[in-house]
């Protein structure tokens, strides 16, 4: 006698039964998969770009903005700060700093952030270049191996950018010219389109630029300028090393320091050592006795973490009551059942069939159905998933896979099995104890 399929035709007598607890189940376990995956791609993202930065300094205002618009480029920055109250973090020989990358923001090309910055960045993600070569002049950019892929743009090409960190109408006069292109590191930089600092002033200072070269086509005769002087074009690293990026890197710093007049948006630091007791004081003395504002990226994301886990806990909670219900349904579905099925296992015990028979009869329909609730679930989930996916990476411009499958989802297929289980042992143990003459002569 094959149990198995026996208790699959008994399920299927009730296709409407076993529809509605298959959606309940399904739902239930696909929205905790759904928020385990969810949770996990968004957290290993965040940790991914952390990159192992220890303050960031800026303008006053929310140190969780600064963060996010700083480190994930997800938000706007809190505002520009003077090179002049600034340029001691620049300093190469700070004693307590290892790394200080600036960054200067405000324009984009179709929503992926133009950057001005200086090498130090790309030993900050681990970054090497796929092809190309990284900035070295004015309006020179090296491009993230993202924004290559979804604009389909290759070296040699030139764009405008537009100024704002999102799309917008108005675009400057001066070409870009992609230059160089990154291989993909999974982390925040390869949302980034990398340029010299320079570059991002002069586009800013496009009335000024103009009026210089009016000037400069009366003085010369027309000859035409692109908005930088070519006699001091610099030349691409000869090799990309980490020693010869931070050496260069070290002096594009001193050269910002001495633009005093000028401003940058935020600063990314590495301390020399997290031990150091003025290293760990040094964001709360920036903060109580300087214009600029110094946030801890580990904890501002800890609290953002820490904010988004309250909804995620009431959304997990809510699944867990649907798979409880789903389980409820289980139980009263098979024990209904019992009524209409008396005759049919005295039967079965009469053809030959034990106790346990019966017993793994009932069992086995829990089981199934907990089965097929959970692979439809984790179906619906991972699609959802790919779904969002791309909603998220449209939005924040962040990798999400629905094709991710966590360690979690293995226990939970082991829950599910938990809860078919109990749900069908009480119309189990009924059908065991079936007493065979009395439902015979009820017949």
């Amino acid at each position: 006698m094959n149990l198995f399929k026996l208790s699959w035709k008994n399920l299927l007598h009730k296709p409407l039964n076993l529809t509605l607890t298959l959606i309940l189940f399904a739902l239930g376990v696909g929205l905790i998969s759904l928020l385990l995956n969810m949770n996990h791609q968004i957290e290993e993202n965040f940790n991914k770009n952390l990159a192992g930065i220890d303050l960031v300094l800026g303008a006053k205002g929310s140190p969780l903005q600064l963060i996010l618009c700083s480190m994930y480029h997800v938000d706007n920055p809190t505002g520009n700060i003077n090179i002049s109250k600034a340029k001691a973090f620049l300093n190469p020989k700070h004693p307590l700093i290892k790394e200080s990358v600036p960054l200067s923001l405000g324009d984009s090309y179709r929503n992926y952030r133009i950057v001005g910055t200086t090498y130090d960045i790309l030993e900050m993600y681990d970054a090497q270049l796929a092809e190309g070569d990284l900035w070295a002049n004015n309006m020179e950019v090296t491009i993230g191996a993202t924004v290559a892929h979804a604009l389909h743009i290759h070296t040699g090409d030139t764009f405008k950018s537009s100024h704002g960190l999102v799309e917008g109408i108005e675009e400057h006069e001066h070409d870009f010219r992609v230059v160089g292109i990154l291989q993909p590191t999974g982390s925040v930089i390869d949302q980034l389109i990398l340029c010299n600092t320079q570059s991002i002033w002069d586009s800013h200072e496009r009335q000024s630029a103009e009026v210089g070269e009016q000037l400069a086509e009366g003085s010369d005769g027309g000859n035409d300028h692109s908005g930088h002087d070519h006699s001091h074009d610099k030349v691409a690293p000869a090799s990309y090393d980490s020693l010869t990026l931070r050496k260069l890197a070290e002096a594009d710093r001193l050269e910002l320091m001495n633009q005093t007049d000028k401003d940058i948006t935020a600063i990314l630091l590495k301390y020399n050592s997290r031990t150091n007791i003025q290293s760990l004081n040094m964001g709360r003395n920036i903060n109580e006795n300087t214009e600029l504002m110094a946030a801890s990226p580990p904890i501002e994301v800890a609290r953002l973490q820490t904010n988004l886990g309250g909804g995620t806990k009431v959304l997990t909670q809510l699944a867990g009551v649907i798979v409880f219900v789903s389980g409820l349904s289980i139980f009263i579905s098979l024990f209904s059942s019992l009524r209409d099925r008396k005759y049919e296992l005295a039967l079965m015990r009469v053809m030959g069939g034990t106790p346990a028979t019966l017993f793994w009869v009932i069992l086995l329909e829990g089981l199934i159905l907990a089965v097929m609730g959970y692979v439809l679930g984790i179906a619906l989930s991972h699609l959802g998933m790919t779904v969002l996916a791309n909603f998220m990476e449209d939005s924040y411009r962040y990798s999400f896979s629905g094709l991710q499958f966590l360690t979690a989802e293995g226990w939970l297929f082991f829950g599910a099995l938990a809860v078919g289980f109990v749900a069908a042992l009480v119309p189990a143990l009924q059908a065991r104890r079936t007493d065979i003459s009395e439902t015979l002569g009820k017949g």
